[in-house]
């Protein structure tokens, strides 16, 4: 497989030029099912599968695993400032770094699995719970510049599904397909 299509198997993300209600309803469907499918992907894999890089030079689906956490707990935090705070300058963390402590290497993936479903039951309340016009409130990514948070939903559920077919074709590859 060409490297661009093993980094980005669901191509990078075009942003939506115009949202509503609809497109932010699909997306928060979307993170309601990142956890499960991201379960339901890795079950099946063998602890070899786990040390595998889902491309050359790429991190480990464990390393994937784990780093799914590591932003959405960020993500979390990032969004609930941007509803009590005036457009604050969001956190940002070294994710290439973060990937090389201990905790990456050494931690069975259901740890990460069980913080998500945890996690995201919250994000997902906290969404439902907001009005419209709080989906227009801003943050500042260091990464993306000024956000609305309805663009970061639009991110967000788009950056589970990403990692998920990563992880997807270390198993379609190790079984043939």
């Amino acid at each position: 497989m060409e490297l661009d299509t093993l980094r980005y198997p669901l191509g990078r993300l075009v942003p939506a030029r115009h949202s509503g209600p609809l497109d932010r309803e699909r997306w928060m469907q979307d993170i309601a099912g990142i956890a499960g499918a991201l379960r339901s992907t890795v079950a099946s894999l063998t602890e070899e599968q786990l040390r595998m890089p889902y491309r050359p030079g790429g991190w480990t689906v464990r390393q994937v695993v784990h780093h799914l956490a590591d932003s959405d707990m960020n993500a979390y935090i990032r969004f609930k400032r941007a509803l009590t705070e005036d457009a604050p300058l969001a956190g940002t963390f070294r994710e290439d770094v973060f990937a090389e402590l201990a905790d990456y290497a050494d931690t069975p993936v259901e740890a990460s699995l069980a913080l998500l479903e945890a996690l995201h039951a919250r994000f997902l309340a906290l969404l439902h719970g907001m009005a419209d016009e709080q989906f227009k409130r801003t943050f500042t990514s260091p990464a993306h510049g000024l956000m609305t948070i309805d663009q970061a939903v639009e991110r967000f559920a788009w950056h589970g599904r990403h990692h998920i077919a990563q992880i997807a074709q270390i198993a379609n590859r190790s079984h043939g397909s």
